[in-house]
């Protein structure tokens, strides 16, 4: 989760913008939170774009119009209907909030996987926690490496079972450091749960080309 200051907030046409004080980690698409910003922006919000410069309105078309005249950093434009509202500073701060949570693949799933009949609650709650672990590492590598990715829909089907190798993977290093839990007096081989084919699956570090 990321908490962001927000310093200004205007709307016109319905759109509402945000400045914050720093760069959000946002994409267009992405749901996002203020709070204490006043009453009409307070709320949950969709990314719309994320201006470098004045917003003025909408034109004729529906699309946004900036001053190009007037640069400023860190903005977040999303739609807002209400009264149109002058670009304000906020004293104190706002909120922005940005929870990244993706869901490509649950417990059910990696269960499957694995081929295994869970023994109880305690098996299962561990098991939503390694498939809600291997969503998120996943969704975040590919981020880095320049994917822009929804949260609730996987790229496909070689993404979603890379992430269900991985989740799988940390299941069955329960209770172990370096290796799968085994019975065996020979030892196991070390295991490494970030495999060359899981990177390859997942395509990482693979950089994202335009």
């Amino acid at each position: 989760m990321a908490v962001y200051q927000v310093t200004f907030t205007q709307r016109t046409d319905n759109y509402a913008v945000v400045q914050t004080l720093t760069e959000p980690d946002l994409d267009l698409g992405l749901s996002f939170t203020l709070a204490d910003c006043g009453a009409t922006f307070n709320g949950s919000h969709t990314v719309y774009a994320l201006p470098a410069y004045l917003f003025l309105g909408v034109n004729s078309m529906g699309d946004p119009v900036y001053d190009l005249s007037v640069p400023i950093p860190n903005q977040v434009l999303f739609y807002n209907a209400d009264d149109d509202s002058e670009r304000t500073a906020l004293i104190p701060p706002g909120t922005l909030t940005y929870t990244e949570t993706c869901t490509w693949i649950d417990g059910p799933d990696l269960e499957l996987w694995l081929g295994i009949a869970l023994a109880g609650v305690d098996e299962s709650a561990f098991l939503t926690q390694c498939a809600s672990s291997a969503n998120n590492f996943i969704f975040r590598r590919r981020q880095e490496a320049g994917y822009t990715d929804s949260l609730t829909t996987s790229p496909g089907a070689d993404v979603t079972l890379a992430t269900t190798m991985m989740g799988g993977s940390l299941y069955r290093q329960r209770g172990a450091i370096d290796q799968f839990a085994s019975f065996s007096d020979m030892g196991t081989a070390m295991a490494t749960g970030l495999s060359p084919l899981i990177k390859q699956l997942a395509g990482i570090p693979r950089p994202a080309v335009a």
